[in-house]
């Protein structure tokens, strides 16, 4: 086995072989900056790992001087060829003397766990210092066994099948790959986060523990806005933080480590509830942060990302006592230099189709945008219903955070545009006007340049020729046993729509319905400017126009379930002088809950429906949302008698179950009157999992098929049964 490189003698001419990532740091930290020291198991030692390889198969065989020629729209074929290469990867023995020598050198930090990091370098012009999706980080206990592991764990992932696909659409074969793997000791931390120096403001991310938190969007971190210039901290926001991560104490057994990820060596633990309320970053780091970054921005250039930890410096002896904490650099990357005539970014598919169109960035979404161009495909680190009214000239969707029943999601689905969300880094590495092509099926996003764009053979043509915006089409289904109902919310869709083979509309929502009409207030506003007939005329008329579309099919209107964040002009107004609530609450002032509060906008919407229903209309139900208690249930029932919608025969009020609590209560539903019951599964799976649907790579965490999930909703199916109600289900569960 080649030399290891120790992060603080890599030379320039070591760049190939240790990888960008690991040349940057050793860069910096050769400078004088704060980088937890590390050596580099250099690309040669994977490539002659792989030439030992004894295979039958001739793609495993030919490693590591494949092609790999791969159909990449053959998923099946995709998907076979990783799991080999993985398996033959995984199986095999590494050198014991190398793993010794690794291990040796890891004993220096008298460290009892460390880190191994990907560092990637491509022999051609390209370069990748971004692999977020592709190669991830493994932990593991400092011993010889472990280590091997860990490291064929790590090799392992340049043959994902998303890996796959990306070198094959990049036009990148696998001798132009080189993979180093940076070893670093790793000790539990205070506070981990990221920061990131963009042109229009910087940003700080932080949470409590290691930074596997924010990776996994396990929390939504706490957020500084950074004036550049001068350093000053322009705003703070506290996050959404329940959990965080440490190390585990005790060594895992082998066999553990070879069957699941290297994430069980992590311990998850929820913080105290005082703990939440506190920022994570202590004030002196956070000072010495933007120090550190101005800096870094002076050397290196005016964007970059880089990661850090608050770690308190672990004693030679158990026991010494522990010095001050210290802040360390772990990773860094300057996306800005990238010279790649396609970039790659991977996320998750949220809505389907594939769109080229130029890029508008927004770099902060803390503040709605007054206006986006038509044509563009949005790019943004969240969206919130809010923004709705703007997006209907959008062509496409591109988020930082969220999974597939995020906000953007829905929206984008709602629109028909493709979207891809929990595309990492997107608003740093994407600018404005780029040329960009967006696959909503596969969660992918490529930069485009014009010259030379590297895709297989005749797909840019079908890209470039085909619909830009996904369209509803009529299509001949088999019958089903049971009845088949439709989201929606926008009128111009209904022409489309309406001519499905479905038995109606599951789910008129309203909100994403009046963000069309409300013209930026909150309806109470309304009300306060003495406008409540103009707006009853509107929605009623809105809401007609469904009525009408489907008749005799049914519609179920679903009453506003806004959250606190998706209020506009949410400053102006109060509910009760008593009731407050944090903007970073996923649950905010949701459902019913808010008309018990303030009655007269759910006033509002009873009368529409019953302005519809005398119109002649007998096909238009009510739906409530998020209904926590039986009384809160009994409160709207009294609103919906009052304005008269009970006297219809054919009307029907429903219910969302969705806050675990129905699983107890939902007989008490059914004797205090609730017709039939919709399982959200969006909001029951974030619920029941502790999980908040918006924030990050959240299909590693919310399953709508969990077992906890799956119980549920089939515990709610019987019980509908039982006390002789029709029971629903929508979300991302049923379309799975």
């Amino acid at each position: 086995m080649d030399k290891l490189y120790w992060l603080d003698q890599i030379k320039l001419q070591d760049r190939a072989k240790v990888g960008v990532q690991a040349f940057y740091l050793s860069k910096i930290q050769q400078r004088g900056y704060p980088v937890v020291p590390g050596f580099v198991v250099s690309a040669d030692v994977l490539r002659q790992f792989l030439e030992t390889l004894n295979s039958s198969e001739s793609l495993i065989a030919d490693l590591p001087h494949s092609s790999l020629h791969l159909d990449v729209d053959n998923w099946r074929q995709l998907q076979q060829v990783a799991g080999r290469l993985r398996q033959e990867i995984i199986a095999a023995s590494i050198p014991s003397h190398w793993v010794s020598t690794i291990f040796q050198a890891a004993r220096h930090w008298q460290k009892s766990s460390l880190i191994l990091r990907p560092s990637l370098a491509i022999s051609t012009n390209q370069e990748i210092r971004n692999v977020s999706g592709l190669l991830e980080s493994v932990f593991c206990p400092c011993g010889e066994e472990e280590i091997g592991i860990a490291l064929k764990q790590l090799w392992s992932q340049l043959f994902r099948a998303r890996s796959l696909l990306y070198w094959r659409s990049a036009g990148i074969s696998m001798p132009k790959i080189n993979l180093g793997v940076l070893v670093q000791p790793v000790d539990d931390a205070i506070a981990s986060g990221i920061l990131n120096t963009k042109l229009s403001g910087w940003e700080i991310e932080a949470t409590w523990g290691l930074g596997l938190a924010i990776t996994n969007g396990e929390v939504l971190p706490d957020i500084y806005y950074i004036e550049p210039k001068t350093g000053a901290v322009i705003e703070r926001q506290l996050g959404n933080k329940m959990l965080a991560y440490r190390l585990h104490n005790g060594v895992l057994p082998t066999d553990n480590l070879q069957l699941t990820p290297d994430h069980d060596y992590l311990l998850a633990y929820l913080l105290a509830e005082s703990q939440q309320q506190e920022y994570a970053l202590p004030e002196e780091y956070l000072q010495e942060l933007i120090a550190v970054g101005n800096q870094l921005v002076s050397e290196l250039g005016g964007t970059l990302t880089m990661k850090w930890t608050v770690t308190p410096e672990s004693p030679a002896h158990d026991d010494a006592e522990l010095s001050t904490p210290k802040l360390y650099i772990t990773e860094v990357s300057v996306p800005q230099a990238v010279t790649s005539s396609v970039h790659f970014i991977q996320g998750i598919g949220a809505a389907r189709g594939r769109i080229i169109g130029n890029a508008h960035v927004i770099f902060s979404s803390s503040q709605k945008p007054v206006q986006v161009p038509q044509g563009v495909i949005l790019i943004a680190p969240v969206v919130t219903p809010d923004w709705f009214p703007l997006l209907h000239g959008v062509t496409g969707i591109i988020t930082e955070q969220g999974g597939l029943t995020s906000h953007a999601a829905i929206l984008a689905r709602e629109l028909g545009i493709p979207a891809v969300v929990s595309a990492t880094g997107a608003t740093t590495i994407l600018q404005a006007g780029e040329r960009l092509l967006l696959d909503g099926d596969r969660g992918e996003v490529y930069r485009l340049t014009g010259d030379g764009e590297k895709f297989p053979s005749g797909e840019m043509e079908r890209l470039m020729d085909e619909e830009k915006v996904v369209h509803y089409q009529s299509t001949n289904l088999p019958i089903i046993a049971t009845q088949l109902l439709v989201n929606l919310s926008q009128p111009r869709l209904i022409e489309q729509v309406q001519r499905l083979p479905v038995d109606g509309v599951g789910l008129l929502r309203s909100e994403l319905m009046m963000l069309n009409i409300l013209k930026g207030k909150h309806p109470q506003k309304w009300l306060l400017e003495g406008r409540k007939v103009e707006l009853l005329e509107i929605l009623s008329e809105q809401i007609m126009q469904f009525a009408r579309a489907f008749s005799p099919r049914p519609i179920f209107y679903r009453s506003l379930d806004w959250r606190y964040s998706e209020q506009t002009e949410r400053d102006s107004l109060s509910l009760s002088d008593n009731y407050s609530i944090s903007p970073s609450s996923i649950l905010g002032e949701r459902g019913v809950f808010n008309y018990v509060q303030n009655p007269a906008v759910f006033e509002l919407e009873l009368q529409a429906l019953a302005t519809v229903q005398a119109s002649g209309y007998k096909n238009i139900n009510l739906l409530l949302p998020f209904v926590r208690t039986v009384e809160e249930f009994v409160f709207c029932r009294h609103k919906v008698e009052e304005a008269g919608l009970m006297q219809i025969s054919q009307f029907q009020l429903w219910m969302m179950a969705e806050v675990p609590s129905v699983l107890f209560l939902l007989p008490e539903y059914i004797k205090a009157g609730v017709a039939g019951i919709s399982i959200g599964t969006n909001d029951l799976t974030q619920l029941l999992l502790g999980v908040d649907r918006e924030q990050g790579k959240l299909g590693k965490i919310l399953d709508e098929s969990h077992p906890a999930v799956m119980a549920a909703i089939a515990q709610l199916i019987k019980m509908s049964q039982d006390g002789g109600i029709p029971c629903s289900i929508c979300g991302q569960a049923p379309v799975l």
